[in-house]
């Protein structure tokens, strides 16, 4: 049953324990002696009587609207979000192009974070939050949208919007990014397949290695390896080529990095797509890269393989060297390191390929093109770091609905993927904010916090029942007791009082 709820915020920092009585965080940690038998350390064994639970018949379901929620983490994050003003700075971003309707575009942004954080991925998911007390406090709704509202609203969001949103996006992650005053900023580009209906909006056939004849599209993404944050995203028609399409997002992206931190090396890693003289020329005027180098016959690096008598040792089964290659087509010399690795396998390539490669099934090939002053072994693992990016992107797919394509509208898609990429750094921002454990630097440039799958918080933060009552007229949440779920959230809720 829908029903409005005005309660006010609970104070950040206070926890409830299952005797309702309002804990200040810090206490919950000291009182074991308020521990059932059951979460008391044993020290023997106990009897099968004090094990086993009767069960007798089945359990009678009831659905009442009175304060239930599923979603009690959400709480957390929704205090997080109040303390950096999320809604006022989205609405100041919007102030003049935001979407006309009956719910302010700052709800329907907050509602799509919410339904993706706590699992959906269709806008039809939106029903199954109705009545939800925690998910309309998130939102500050008393009334939810339905799934067709939502789809109208995303296909209002024309450029202008999605231009707004991401420079929305590009503050939030500032204000993690500038305190941490990194020294060098190592961002991977690399674009990903979605694949969509036949009746979508400028979807077309391409560059889709698994399903060659399904339309698709190609979205190309930035993503900054020191922290895990998605920099930007442009979504793209599925026949757009990566090198072709990406001069205008590089753009883009460098004025976005200039004014993220002025001061700091960017450092690009890239892949085949974009070993184009075009893209290399402009990449050597303003920073440093990496570039994984395809063997085509015009670039002229089986030759130098097969002339190649000597290789430098880099680690077992790996040897190197490194070339200026004279591209003739382009006029100009290319710094390559070339590098081969011992396998004890046939190579899966197309036969036709052997042309070019010279993979031979006792070594594989690969060639990366760079203007770095780094040894052969230090250039492998920074190259080898591109694998973060992927899984960034198959976390974003799988835990933040970015390969769904919500309608046959090419705005309302390309926005969806937009507040698909906000969600994800919402949530990192939200747990290096809270105490993500610090990690070492190493050359592959990994993050420098150890965060957790969306699956993982979910279970364990996001995804708890509770319900909202007023005992004593003040807005309480209250959860099952349950110690690792009590510590969990006094952690966080320390870090926000300590911040508020």
């Amino acid at each position: 049953m829908l029903f409005s709820l005005n309660v006010t915020s609970l104070p950040i920092g206070t926890l409830i324990d299952t005797n309702e009585n309002a804990l200040p965080v810090g206490v919950l940690g000291k009182l074991d002696q308020d521990q059932s038998p059951t979460e008391r350390p044993q020290t023997v064994r106990r009897k099968n009587s004090e094990i086993q639970a009767r069960v007798n018949g089945q359990l009678s379901v009831r659905f009442t609207g009175r304060g239930l929620t599923s979603y009690a983490g959400l709480e957390l994050l929704r205090a997080y979000l109040q303390q950096i003003g999320f809604s006022r700075r989205l609405r100041q971003q919007l102030q003049g192009v935001a979407p006309v309707g009956d719910f302010s575009t700052p709800a329907m942004v907050a509602l799509i974070i919410a339904m993706l954080v706590v699992g959906g991925s269709r806008l039809r998911h939106v029903g199954h939050l109705l009545g939800d007390p925690v998910v309309q406090r998130f939102c500050s709704l008393a009334v939810l949208p339905t799934a067709r509202t939502l789809s109208r609203w995303l296909g209002r969001c024309k450029r202008v919007v999605r231009s707004a949103l991401l420079t929305f996006n590009a503050e939030l992650i500032g204000d993690t990014i500038r305190p941490l005053d990194l020294r060098r900023l190592t961002v991977d580009v690399d674009g990903t397949v979605i694949s969509t209906g036949l009746q979508v909006e400028r979807a077309f056939r391409g560059f889709n290695p698994h399903r060659r004849k399904v339309p698709s599209y190609y979205p190309i993404t930035a993503h900054l390896a020191q922290t895990g944050h998605l920099l930007r995203v442009q979504n793209r028609s599925g026949n757009v080529h990566d090198g072709k399409g990406s001069p205008p997002f590089f753009r883009d992206l460098c004025r976005q990095l200039d004014d993220l931190a002025p001061k700091a090396l960017i450092e690009f890693r890239l892949d085949g797509a974009f070993f184009r003289r075009e893209i290399i020329i402009w990449l050597e005027r303003r920073t440093e890269y990496t570039i994984k180098v395809p063997f085509y016959h015009w670039v002229g690096l089986k030759k130098l393989v097969e002339e190649r008598k000597r290789w430098n040792h880099v680690r077992p089964g790996l040897d190197g060297f490194t070339a200026d290659v004279w591209i003739k087509s382009w006029k100009r010399y290319v710094h390559v390191a070339i590098y081969r690795k011992k396998v004890a396998h046939k190579t899966k390539k197309n036969f036709q390929l052997d042309l070019f490669d010279p993979s031979d099934g006792h070594w594989e090939y690969s060639a990366i093109a760079t203007n770095k002053d780094l040894s052969l072994k230090f250039l492998w693992d920074f190259m080898a770091g591109r694998g973060s990016h992927e899984k960034v992107l198959a976390e974003l797919k799988t835990g933040y609905a970015f390969d769904t394509v919500p309608t046959q509208n090419y705005a309302a898609n390309s926005t969806w993927q937009i507040l698909s990429m906000l969600a994800h750094n919402v949530v990192t921002n939200f747990q290096i904010e809270t105490g993500a454990q610090k990690r070492g630097r190493t050359t592959k440039r990994s993050p420098l916090y150890l965060l957790k799958s969306i699956r993982s918080l979910r279970y364990e933060l996001f995804n708890k029942a509770g319900i909202v009552q007023r005992p004593a007229g003040r807005a309480t949440l209250t959860l099952a007791r349950n110690m690792p779920t009590r510590k969990l959230f006094e952690r966080v809720g320390s870090f926000l009082a300590r911040a508020a």
